[in-house]
């Protein structure tokens, strides 16, 4: 018995009271992020809360093992010297910098979940790699959100005085032989313990849990993200790739149902101009004239210029982005390519040709450039133009005047467009795509028009009004120009941003955005309200047969007005599962499985028919999301996009 009297039971107790206050922490993490998203992440009892919380326990272990994996391990190793005062303290600072850290990352997501509509994952870094301005947000984020950093400090303060609490007594060991040998066992048996709780499980057949198992345990996708704690996010999308081929379907099957390639035969004699505007965060929440058709109460509309314009133009309101953030916007609309789980302008196969509304209109003889007001290089915006084919490039540089400048992101839209007014047209026919950037956080408006917009119920209704305006005096200045009357103008969003009314807190209706063509020349009959279904992706192929270009393009997209009709196939991703509307259902896919089936009309996917439908509609439509998916990959990954 006197072998066993070196058990180190007081320190394993003491760790795992440590561990414990962890659990104990991220669960309280998890209760104030649904605090802070509560219009966001709906949960309808206080025992789906607890299912949820309960669920979680697998997501948090995963993370917890990753974070203090060093922790545990200086805890266990047999060095003698464990119990002692200044080893202690070292535990203590290695404990709290970790988690503090890692904690950290939870807290961030009470906000940036806002704008993301996903928890934090690496492709948080992606986009932070080309801005310079990353503290500057941080500060302004924090002067914005308070409650957020002062909650963290409390929390960590009490989380101190109750580490503080326990202590390990100071023992030396007798017999050093028993010592190492059970020092050792224990830390077999919790290496061991730790596999499981990183892999979710002690089952060789079954995979590590992912981000896609979170929606095993909910009654609605959305609340997989409270299942979730931002640590595991993150760390299990670290150096992830889920650009891989898959065989779902033969060739001929994609080419009779997925028709990756269009052709359209319109004659044009005068090719018109084209001009694209992406307006940033420009949800179609926002914009009365997309509204008209829904039901919702008091509603208000923050966009009097575009309704106006809407009245003379082809406009699309039931239609979608085909990605989360601005870059994922640029690659749709003008390459016709969407984001899924993994980004593809953020993946190894972004740099490759792309045929895209660009490469087609440089070989028409276009003129082509790309605007945007914020310093050269950020979002990704200046190398994706350069891949795309844009001759020339228009950014903060080349605007020449930081006099304009908002502080954090850009030049303000109203002057920038002025800018972009008087800088295209020169040569003709041309191509010129302006991506704004004032409506967005920190959601500010130039000094002088402070007061002079209605206020708004979410923070971006004040700088949507301001961008408003500023796209009206814009199209004040170019009505005057000489091209004007020969130019096809796009109005759309990238993504939409903080929302207000329950309708477009549903799932699918966060990444519902406007998409307007308007041309004052009548030959090209773009004017009236098309119901369909529409989505980012179908601006470049409707171009290219608005412009009469007459050879075969590379389209997951459709004309939306061409008289060859296609089936709508409208696709995003939530970062975790694709989400794909087509055949009157919406389909969850995670790549290798479709999870869940909802009527087309059950936007916010509340009732999962997956078993329930045995139609041959639903079933052909899963064959053609593994068909569509199949020949994504193949294309992205075998470079075949142009």
């Amino acid at each position: 018995m006197n072998f066993f009297r070196e058990f180190r039971s007081g320190e394993v107790l003491v760790l795992a009271y440590r561990l414990l206050l962890v659990y104990f922490f991220y669960q309280v993490a998890r209760l104030l992020f649904y605090f802070y998203n509560s219009d966001l992440i709906k949960v309808e009892s206080l025992s789906d809360y607890f299912n949820i919380a309960y669920r979680g326990i697998a997501f948090d272990t995963t993370a917890i093992l990753y974070v203090n994996a060093l922790f545990i391990l200086l805890s266990l190793l047999p060095l003698v010297i464990n119990t002692k005062g200044y080893y202690q303290k070292i535990l203590f600072w290695v404990y709290f910098i970790t988690n503090g850290i890692a904690y950290g990352m939870n807290f961030g997501d009470f906000i940036y979940y806002r704008f993301s509509q996903a928890r934090l994952t690496t492709a948080a870094m992606h986009v932070a790699q080309h801005e310079t301005n990353l503290m500057k947000v941080f500060f302004v984020s924090v002067l914005q959100n308070p409650s957020v950093l002062i909650l963290f400090a409390v929390i960590m303060a009490v989380w101190v005085w109750l580490y503080r609490k326990v202590k390990v007594e100071a023992r030396k060991p007798v017999r050093l032989i028993p010592y190492f040998i059970l020092s050792v066992i224990v830390l077999c048996l919790t290496a061991v313990l730790a596999v499981g709780g990183i892999r979710g499980d002690f089952k060789h057949s079954t995979r590590p849990i992912n981000l896609v198992d979170a929606n095993r345990h909910v009654k609605n996708p959305v609340q997989a993200n409270l299942v979730l704690n931002s640590v595991f996010s993150f760390f299990r999308t670290l150096g992830s790739n889920n650009f891989e081929l898959v065989k779902y379907v033969d060739d001929e099957f994609i080419q009779q149902n997925v028709h990756p390639y269009k052709q359209y035969t319109r004659k044009v004699t005068n090719r018109p101009n084209v001009v694209i505007l992406i307006v940033e965060s420009f949800g179609r929440e926002y914009s009365g004239a997309f509204n008209t058709h829904k039901d919702i109460d008091d509603y208000i509309s923050y966009t009097p210029f575009i309704d106006s314009l809407a009245a003379e133009s082809l406009i699309f309101p039931n239609s979608y982005a085909n990605g989360r953030q601005s870059i994922h916007g640029m690659s749709s609309i003008l390459a016709g390519i969407p984001s899924l789980t993994d980004a593809f302008t953020s993946s190894p196969y972004s740099n490759q040709k792309i045929q895209s509304i660009v490469s087609v209109c440089n070989e028409l003889g276009y003129d082509t450039s790309f605007y945007h007001g914020a310093p050269n290089g950020s979002m990704g915006f200046q190398g994706f133009a350069g891949i795309l084919g844009f001759k020339d490039y228009f950014g903060k540089n080349e605007y020449n005047n930081d006099a304009d400048f908002d502080g954090m992101w850009a030049i303000w839209d109203e002057p920038f467009l002025q800018y972009f007014a008087n800088n295209t047209g020169k040569t003709q026919p041309f191509m010129s795509t302006v991506f704004t950037a004032s409506s967005h956080h920190p959601f500010t408006v130039p000094e002088k028009y402070i007061g002079k917009f209605r206020p708004g119920s979410v923070e971006m209704h004040i700088p949507m009004q301001y961008t408003d305006m500023a796209i009206r005096k814009y199209f004040e200045s170019v009505k005057s120009k000489p091209w004007f009357k020969n130019t096809i103008f796009v109005i759309t969003g990238d993504h939409p941003n903080k929302v207000h009314y329950p309708e477009y807190e549903k799932m699918m209706n966060r990444f519902a955005v406007p998409i307007l063509f308007y041309s004052p020349n009548p030959e090209y009959n773009l004017k009236g309200v098309n119901m369909e279904l529409a989505q980012q992706m179908d601006i470049y192929p409707t171009l290219a047969d608005l412009i009469g270009y007459n050879k075969k393009i590379r389209s997951w997209g459709r004309s939306l007005v061409s008289e060859q009709k296609f089936e709508p196939f409208i696709v995003n991703s939530d970062a975790v599962n694709n989400q794909i509307m087509t055949n009157d259902y919406i389909y969850r896919f995670d790549g290798k499985e479709v999870h869940g089936i909802y009527d087309i009309n059950d936007l916010n996917m509340d009732n999962n028919l997956k078993g329930k439908v045995n139609n041959r509609k639903a079933a052909a439509g899963e064959k053609l999301v593994k068909g569509w998916y199949q020949d994504y990959m193949d294309r992205v990954i075998n470079r075949k996009l142009k």
